[in-house]
């Protein structure tokens, strides 16, 4: 998998700086990370109770093909980069100062 380098300008112009931008991407990230692990759960569960009738510890196949295809997709941490600098986010930033 190449590396593809990033202009900081560009990834710092999206935020207030480039810390800003790299939390918010980060954040996303998990975001994304977190809706995957739930839809690769919901799609392996099923497999999962028929391997548990027939006590077999082998993978299936279709363990297999799913855990593929979760591995051939766009890394979360690049998506949610791709998505900051693409303007697809929308993010605000809490205020250091409390009211009284």
């Amino acid at each position: 998998m190449p590396i593809k380098p990033l202009e900081i300008e560009e990834v710092e112009s999206k935020a207030g700086n480039i810390y800003e931008a790299v939390v918010v991407a980060a954040k996303r990230a998990r975001q994304i990370n977190d809706e995957q692990k739930l839809e690769y759960n919901q799609r392996v569960e099923p497999l999962i109770k028929t391997d548990e009738d027939n006590d077999d510890t082998v993978v299936s196949k279709d363990k297999m093909n799913i855990s593929v295809e979760f591995e051939t997709r766009m890394k979360t941490t690049e998506r949610g980069l791709n998505e900051l600098l693409n303007d697809q986010l929308e993010f605000r930033v809490r205020s250091e100062e409390t009211e009284d």
